[in-house]
């Protein structure tokens, strides 16, 4: 039979185990995702924005019958409540991550760009001391490779340091985007910046965070044959909070003709089913990326429809965070959003319930799928698509009772 001796046995050959799975893999972080990113050049910003982004989304749906004439064109027609909670979310709340963008969405502006992060930092300062910044903001600075690097690198500094100095803080959703990724080597660097930067301006450690854009070939596949996403976050000192797919870098670079570049892709799923393996377990969130047809015009209908099914897409794929590059596709993101959450709260409420009374139902779940279940209904909550009073309708629960099965301890705790 096995005594003590043989468990201190077994605890001494898999601390090793322990360890790692304490430090790499602690689950879930009990921190919200947003169910979206939307980038605008930085020269573009005013602490309005969001708010304008919101009535310029509510007009363009407007010439189409409102937000209930989307909801039909794209096949969500016929409930009230969603059509309600959308055009609520758009009034209140029409963007929840904003990326103030000074790489693709900005251009070469070197004349003027060390103006432009000090204007754009001042107007977040503003903004936050108004409180019109959103849950989530920062910015994206030009890459890590040799003809960008010292100029993004020095837009990051003057954009955190003039935002420490005019607001006397950082949002506490203040994010950095690091694109362009392909080695290990630009991770340890923006993790070296990251703290030169917290300890000129008196930041406690890990203050900055940051996420990293996928959109090269190298961060799939790295020269040595292995998962360089995956490696990446063990040299990230605990800082990355974030993958993002690029779409289009990312297809172009494998040579796939503009006309075919998508979220659906094939290489596009490969690249996304790799990068969905490399953050199991850490809690590092997983966003996909952007479709560049926009709503405008006459296309209008037909890229509501497109942006519709891309968002349900990647929400059934596991994938719960997205990219919006236009005012009009906030109405598709809120409807496809909030009718994915819609469709399926009162079965998961049932389930969850019967897990936690122990009740006997039609489907016996285990642990890890409860988890699952309540994780579905806490996004659903906090992102606005159901509300407390139809979650209690629907199985007798509170959101308290609902995040804490959501948000088991970590390991690491």
């Amino acid at each position: 039979m096995l005594n003590d001796a043989d468990f201190d046995r077994a605890d001494a050959a898999l601390a090793g185990t322990d360890a790692i799975l304490a430090n790499d893999y602690p689950g879930d972080r009990d921190v919200r995702q947003p169910v979206h990113t939307v980038y605008v050049g930085m020269d573009r910003y005013t602490p309005e924005l969001p708010e304008q982004w919101g009535q310029q989304a509510l007009a363009a749906a407007g010439q189409h019958g409102g937000v209930a004439g989307v909801a039909e064109l794209v096949g969500l027609g016929g409930d009230g409540a969603l059509v309600a909670a959308v055009q609520a979310k758009l009034e209140t709340e029409p963007i929840e991550d904003l990326r103030l963008d000074a790489e693709d969405g900005y251009g070469h502006h070197p004349e003027r760009e060390d103006r432009d992060a000090v204007i754009t930092a001042t107007r977040l300062a503003e903004a936050m001391q108004r409180g019109l910044d959103p849950a989530f903001v920062g910015t994206r600075f030009k890459c890590l490779e040799a003809p960008t690097r010292r100029r993004g690198l020095r837009t990051l500094d003057l954009f955190v340091t003039t935002l420490m100095d005019r607001a006397g803080r950082l949002p506490d959703g203040l994010v950095i985007t690091l694109p362009k990724v392909s080695t290990l080597d630009q991770v340890r660097v923006m993790v070296e910046v990251c703290r030169r930067l917290e300890q000129a301006l008196g930041l406690p450690e890990r203050r900055l965070g940051f996420e990293v854009q996928a959109e090269t070939p190298q961060i799939i596949l790295g020269q040595d044959g292995t998962v360089t996403a995956a490696r990446l976050l063990g040299v990230g000192d605990h800082r990355i909070t974030s993958l993002h797919y690029g779409t289009y870098d990312y297809s172009a670079s494998l040579g796939i003709d503009a006309a075919y570049q998508s979220m659906e892709h094939p290489v596009a799923d490969a690249a996304k089913d790799l990068l969905q393996l490399a953050v199991a377990g850490t809690g590092v969130h997983l966003s996909d990326g952007s479709t560049n047809i926009l709503p405008v015009g006459e296309q209008a209908p037909a890229a509501w429809q497109l942006h519709a099914r891309l968002v349900r897409r990647h929400l059934e794929r596991g994938i719960k965070q997205g990219w919006d590059l236009h005012p009009a596709q906030l109405i598709t993101r809120y409807l496809a959003t909030y009718a994915y959450f819609r469709d399926g709260y009162v079965a998961a409420a049932g389930r969850l319930a019967n897990y936690i009374n122990g009740v006997e139902g039609a489907i016996m779940d285990e642990p890890a799928t409860a988890r699952a279940l309540a994780g579905f209904l806490h996004r659903g909550l906090v992102c606005g698509a159901i509300s407390a009073q139809e979650l209690w309708a629907a199985a007798g629960m509170g959101p308290e009772l609902v995040a804490a099965h959501a948000r088991p301890p970590r390991r690491d705790a």
